[in-house]
């Protein structure tokens, strides 16, 4: 048989808990899952293999919201997110996450993942962010999948390697019922009955195109195309405010981000082209893009990460994490470049547009328990729509979705679904294979991200988010008519395609719904330039009904943690003043 041959054939399988994402959030949720009922049939689905997916496949350079006691509260850290996520909030899951997190990182150390301690065995903990300390670096974070792959072995969870799932099944009564997956090497299709779901399938990291060009020269994990947000949606999960949305700022040319936030505890900062600091605190927020975005446009751009003050000592600890963990390549561009930190400034860029809610707080819409708007449908990590959670984020959620997940099988039984759902499904998914010429994938997501460029880029202006959708529903007719799929590889960039043009869509209708402007640079209309809190300080939650795309509000739950009213902006406060 060839390589990537297209074999036709269906199975059927059922268990207790189905994972969909082997990534970071996918395997803590398993394996809480089934520590929680180690009777429970727990399966754990991947497109690429769990060994190296997701996006900390070749690791992590640390915790950016480490909540240690001793360095910070969870009252602090839930009124820092809450700040800096301009209030809209729903505080209750992230003081759950804050509470839960250092169990987990003693978890994380207890499976042999090393983090930064102090001459006295206690944490080294940094500041980044305005009010507490959160950053811990890891210097083996390469060791982390591994060791979380070992876990799984240990816990006898079933991994299925190269299945992509394509849409959830819904019961008859609403519940969650299962998921149709395709064999990414074969396309051979697989039927998985669960009475829980949890979605863990990253961030839409693939929506727009970075500067470079290169199709999956991303900020995020490129193989994180937002297929995730698209399967939530066509199963009618409501998704939150996915007109904030991600834009990092990353080094020029390089698909990866200058890390202030591993930096500017050591003393580095972002500076202007006079070598001026132009912003108080170098973490992520939509305000601090905005500044960052306006100094680009200004004439005292470009922007760069200023090490060369810093002693030498210092930049070999810097480097040492930076080059060798998280991105190995990112020393060798640097070396390809002629960068030397010790003399030169490092250029900075801004990333393609995404959804993410672990950088931002665009995601499928959960309560703390991670659950969504479906019945036995769970979501977490970057996908999911707690704010800023990062990584340790999507551990520590992935863990309450589990151990929720089989709570919620073992009370409920299968539901009952329509059979015709599997066949629909199947034609839908192989009609690109059936087609003998027409247009191959690659060429259809390269014109529809383009477009997210052309349009969609903030600062949104209506009359392009108008011309966009127009445009784009031109591509997606060429989609549904004409692509074509020669082999399952090409079945599996067919599949992701057509997830990319579902979050387009989503991101052109929640950014025209919400009629005001916040988050900084996230969400900047033209057409709106205030904030509006009379009006629009709530949840946006977009969803599918009666099959068409829907918009309403959701108000913003009662916060947890009280937020005086001189703290509320202290994020819009980024720029620095010149003083007299």
């Amino acid at each position: 048989m060839a390589m990537d041959e297209i074999v036709d054939g269906l199975s059927e399988v059922s268990c207790d808990v189905l994972v969909i994402g082997g990534g970071t959030a996918g395997p803590m949720a398993a394996l809480k899952a089934k520590l929680k009922n180690p009777k429970a049939n727990v399966v754990l689905l991947e497109k690429a293999n769990v060994k190296r997916s997701g996006a900390i496949s070749m690791g992590m350079d640390g915790l950016n919201n480490a909540v240690i006691p001793g360095y910070a509260t969870p009252e602090q850290y839930t009124k820092e997110i809450t700040i800096a996520n301009d209030g809209i909030v729903d505080q209750k899951a992230v003081y759950k996450y804050a509470q839960n997190c250092y169990k987990i990182i003693e978890e994380l150390d207890s499976f042999g993942i090393r983090f930064l301690k102090n001459e006295n065995g206690d944490y080294a903990v940094k500041k980044v962010h305005h009010i507490g300390t959160y950053v811990l670096p890891m210097p083996n974070g390469e060791t982390v999948k591994k060791a979380i792959y070992r876990q799984l072995r240990r816990a006898r969870i079933l991994i299925s390697n190269r299945y992509m799932a394509t849409r959830l099944l819904i019961g008859n009564d609403g519940r969650v019922a299962g998921a149709i997956s395709v064999n990414t090497r074969t396309a051979e299709f697989l039927v998985i009955k669960a009475k829980a779901v949890i979605l863990c399938m990253g961030a839409a990291g693939r929506l727009g195109l970075p500067t470079s060009g290169y199709m999956f020269g991303t900020y995020e994990n490129a193989a994180n195309s937002g297929d995730g947000y698209a399967m939530a949606y066509h199963a009618g999960a409501a998704l939150a405010n996915l007109e904030c949305f991600q834009i990092n700022p990353l080094i020029k040319d390089y698909n990866g981000p200058a890390c202030a936030y591993v930096a500017g505890p050591f003393g580095a900062f972002t500076a202007n082209n006079e070598g001026s600091r132009f912003i108080e605190c170098d973490y992520w927020s939509g305000q601090m893009m905005l500044e960052f975005y306006n100094e680009l446009l200004s004439g005292k751009g470009p922007v760069f990460l200023q090490l060369k003050h810093l002693h030498d000592e210092t930049i070999k600890e810097i480097e040492s994490t930076l080059h060798k963990v998280e991105r190995p390549t990112r020393g060798l561009f640097q070396k390809g470049r002629g960068t030397d930190y010790r003399t030169e400034s490092i250029e900075m860029h801004i990333s393609e547009i995404g959804f993410c809610s672990g950088h931002s707080a665009s995601g499928v819409f959960v309560d703390d328990f991670a659950r969504t708007t479906v019945p036995g449908l769970y979501a977490a990590g970057d996908m999911a729509s707690v704010p800023h959670n990062y990584m340790l984020g999507a551990f520590t959620n992935g863990s309450v979705a589990g151990t929720d997940a089989t709570e919620f099988a073992d009370n409920h039984d299968f539901a009952d679904f329509d059979s015709a759902d599997i066949a629909k499904e199947r034609e839908r998914v192989m009609a690109p294979t059936k087609r003998e010429d027409g247009i191959p994938p690659n060429q259809i997501e390269y014109k529809a991200r383009r477009l997210v460029n052309d349009y969609l880029q903030p600062p949104k202006v209506t009359r392009k988010f108008e011309l966009g959708q127009r445009r784009l529903s031109e591509v997606r007719d060429d989609m549904t008519h004409r692509m074509i799929a020669r082999n399952s590889h090409e079945l599996l960039r067919a599949l992701e395609t057509q997830s990319i043009l579902d979050c387009a869509d989503m991101a052109a209708h929640a950014s025209l719904y919400r009629e005001e402007s916040r988050w900084g640079l996230y969400h900047l209309r033209t057409d709106f330039p205030d904030k509006d809190n009379e009006n629009w300080f709530c949840h946006t939650l977009l969803s599918k009904k009666e099959g068409r795309m829907t918009s309403e509000k959701r108000e913003v739950q009662p916060y947890v943690v009280p937020i005086a009213d001189d703290e509320k902006d202290l994020y819009d406060k980024q720029r620095i003043r010149a003083s007299a």
